[in-house]
């Protein structure tokens, strides 16, 4: 018997570099942030001084010393929304073309342009 094919994820994410961002869920629960990197492929995103964990270095010819470094980890998308500046309010969104033609992402909740 054949085994059904599985559907591919899309590749997409409903935040952009650059965006301002409100974690939902998680030890940083409530925090804004900016996006730093978006990695598609994997549905996760760097934010800003968000998910902060201490990493241990060896003693290397590049850091001599060692020690410990504090960097910041991806986190899934779906542990985000996006953050409107205006209305102060996490959102979701919705999109409008306008009359020359490009498409642009409006806030749900006070209609403000992101």
């Amino acid at each position: 018997m054949a085994k059904p094919k599985i559907k591919a994820i899309p590749n997409r994410l409903h935040v952009k570099t650059g965006d301002m961002v409100k974690v939902i869920a998680g030890k940083d629960k409530n925090k804004v942030g900016k996006v730093i990197r978006v990695f598609p492929k994997k549905g996760k995103l760097l934010v800003e001084g968000i998910n902060i964990v201490k990493k241990h270095l060896k003693p290397s010819q590049m850091d001599p010393q060692g020690g410990v470094v504090e960097k910041e980890l991806p986190l899934y998308s779906s542990k985000v929304m996006l953050f409107c500046e205006k209305c102060s309010k996490a959102t979701r969104i919705s999109k409008k073309r306008l009359e020359d033609g490009t498409k642009v992402r409006i806030c749900k909740h006070c209609g403000e342009v992101l």
